[in-house]
């Protein structure tokens, strides 16, 4: 595929910059944007600390108003303060939506979460909600219309799913769209603009006759419509990759201007919560930034100035795509608010 900068990319605006640190260093994070008359707020859910072992699996949350010189803590989720990983938010009009997520135990055993939570950042407060039919961490969560969450693929418990479950914010109901129609994957990227969504990548499941199962990155993306009648039924197709080469807990979203959507860091060697490889290498964060157009249907590739992986999400400010926490070099969690640039920027 091509490789070019992104004419899409834009001046860095002062607003983008130079907001605050997170109040410490977090990384696997759920992150949102919500927009409340007209105050825009940061949120971050969960995720692990410094230390990444599983002491440090936490349920804290961060909050920053857009403007303002520091963020607070949000309160505790309601009914459990246990921590987790692989969680994933979305924002919906003037909330945020908070899905599943896996706990992580002292002899290393996890449990996917059903549970689902809105927060409203104006009045800082959680209200849960309907759970998961089929309760996944590490899927990907895609917003349509203002009003319907896709969570698509994912862990549950013991494997990975091809389910793609479909939330509906004014009913508070479940219900199944048409699955995924790749390889069942943990830890994917996902993008939507209009009616159209790209998902990419992420780990399967190897099994084998006479030894443990194992884990490999996914090299695939796949292109779903949305019937304009019919949110539950998506007609996918195959799409070219990038670049043949997997990564793992990218960023995805929707550019900020233009009809593209980004695909942004991970790693290309897939890796347990410490940012351990499962094949026992120590994981490094890719500096590739992926833009699928969509009216062509083509890929041009970038690299991006800063290096980040461990993502589970990105957020918009001012026209400019940011990165919450996430691990640098060396498996290092990080704190730092990474504005997506390219490396000639």
């Amino acid at each position: 595929m091509k490789r070019t900068l992104l004419a899409a990319m834009l001046p860095i605006s002062a607003t983008a910059a130079n907001l605050p640190p997170l109040p410490e260093p977090v990384s696997n994070n759920a992150v949102a944007s919500v927009t409340v008359a007209d105050q825009q707020y940061l949120l971050s859910f969960n995720g692990l600390g410094r230390g990444k072992s599983y002491t440090d699996v936490h349920a804290k949350g961060f909050g920053l108003a857009v403007g303002d010189r520091q963020w607070h803590s949000l309160p505790p989720l309601p009914g459990s303060q246990q921590g987790r990983l692989a969680s994933v938010a979305v924002g919906v009009g003037e909330h945020a939506y908070l899905f599943g997520g896996y706990t992580v135990e002292a002899d290393h055993s996890e449990v996917s979460l059903p549970d689902v939570f809105r927060y409203q950042p104006k009045i800082k407060r959680y209200q849960r909600l309907a759970p998961m039919p089929v309760p996944v961490d590490d899927a990907v969560a895609l917003v349509y219309q203002q009003r319907y969450i896709y969570l698509i693929s994912g862990w549950h418990n013991d494997g990975n799913v091809n389910l793609v479950q479909l939330y509906d914010t004014q009913t508070d109901r479940w219900s199944q769209a048409s699955p995924f129609p790749g390889t069942p994957i943990f830890g994917g990227a996902g993008a939507l603009q209009g009616q159209t969504m790209v998902v990419c990548d992420g780990v399967k499941v190897d099994y084998y006759p006479e030894r443990r199962r194992g884990f490999s990155k996914e090299a695939a993306c796949y292109r779903g419509e949305i019937n304009p009648k019919d949110p539950s039924r998506i007609d996918w197709r195959t799409i070219a990759h990038p670049d043949q080469q997997a990564h793992y807990r990218m960023a995805a979203i929707a550019a900020p201007s233009g009809d593209s959507l980004w695909f942004i860091g991970g790693s290309d060697n897939p890796y347990n919560y410490d940012g351990i490889g499962y094949n026992g290498t120590p994981s490094a964060p890719a500096s590739r930034l992926a833009q699928y157009d969509l009216a062509s249907g083509r890929w041009q590739l970038a690299t991006t100035a800063t290096a980040v992986m461990d993502l589970r999400g990105a957020v918009v400010v001012d026209n400019r795509v940011l990165l919450l926490g996430g691990m640098a070099a060396d498996q290092r969690v990080i704190n730092r608010i990474t504005v997506v640039t390219t490396a000639s920027e």
